[in-house]
């Protein structure tokens, strides 16, 4: 099961992308703006959880693209 972040930083848009530790999708935040979701067996389990944080929360599109929105 992989582990998961959100970035605490919101885009232009105020998505919060939610990215897969260790999958190098070259995207990433800054750690001091990664606030960790934990362990999930997908992406989507890790967005919903990203949403009680943020309500406007998206997945990555280079290493969560199943979960991205656009």
């Amino acid at each position: 099961m992989p582990y998961f972040y959100v970035n605490a930083n919101a885009q232009a848009n105020g998505d919060h992308e939610v990215h897969q530790k260790d999958a190098d999708c070259g995207h990433e935040p800054e750690p001091k703006n990664r606030e960790g979701l934990g362990w999930h067996a997908n992406c989507h389990g890790a967005v919903a959880e990203a949403k009680k944080r943020y309500l406007q929360s998206n997945g990555c599109y280079y290493c969560c693209n199943d979960c991205h929105t656009g």
